[in-house]
C-alpha cells in the first residue's frame, strides 16, 4: 500500500514518512513492517504491513476532504454533552485514536466551544492542543500550505464562533 517516501497518518500520532520497509524475524515468523518516523517529534515506529489498516494507518486526506474537515471546524450548531469532563474526555480520546481526521476535527471544535462557556480541565486542554496538532499538520500537507497559515485560519474559524 505504501512505498518508501510516502507521507501517512498514524492514529493518535499524525503524519509521518515511510522510511523504509523492512522484514524482520518475529516468533520465528518474517513480517514486513513499515518503519515510520512521525513529523514533529521524530519518533520511529514500526507497523507491521499486514495490519497496517486495522491499525488505522492511511494516507493524507485530499483537496476536497481538507475542505470538508474546515467545514466540521466551522459548524456552529454543536450539542456538548454535559456529562463529567473524565467520560467525556474518554469520548474524545476514542475518536482522536480512530486516526479519522473528520473526528479529530469534531474533537477539536467540541472543546473549543466548550471553552468558550467553561475553562477545560488540563486534560482537555492537552487533547485540544493535540487535536489541533494533528488537524494543522495533516491539512498543511493535504492543502500544500505552511503550517503556520493553517494554524492562523483555524484561529479565524474559531473566533468568529
Amino acid at each position: 500500500m505504501f512505498v518508501e517516501g510516502d507521507m501517512a497518518v498514524y492514529p493518535a500520532h499524525g503524519v509521518g514518512v515511510i522510511r523504509a520497509i523492512e522484514t524482520q524475524k518475529v516468533a520465528g515468523i518474517d513480517q514486513t513492517f513499515y518503519v515510520m518516523e512521525i513529523i514533529g517529534n521524530s519518533m520511529t515506529i514500526m507497523i507491521p504491513t499486514a495490519s497496517s489498516n486495522s491499525v488505522g494507518l492511511r494516507s493524507i486526506v485530499n483537496k476536497k476532504q481538507a475542505n470538508e474537515v474546515i467545514e466540521i471546524l466551522k459548524t456552529k450548531e454543536v450539542r456538548i454533552d454535559t456529562q463529567t469532563w473524565n467520560r467525556r474526555y474518554r469520548e474524545y480520546m476514542e475518536k482522536i485514536k480512530t486516526g479519522s481526521i473528520f473526528e479529530v476535527a469534531a474533537v477539536l471544535r467540541d472543546l473549543f466551544v466548550l471553552s468558550a462557556d467553561k475553562e477545560l480541565s488540563y486534560g482537555e486542554r492537552k487533547m485540544l492542543d493535540t487535536a489541533k496538532v494533528l488537524i494543522v499538520r495533516e491539512l498543511s500537507i493535504a492543502q500544500e500550505v505552511d503550517e503556520e497559515r493553517i494554524s492562523q485560519k483555524i484561529e479565524a474559524i474559531f473566533s468568529a464562533h
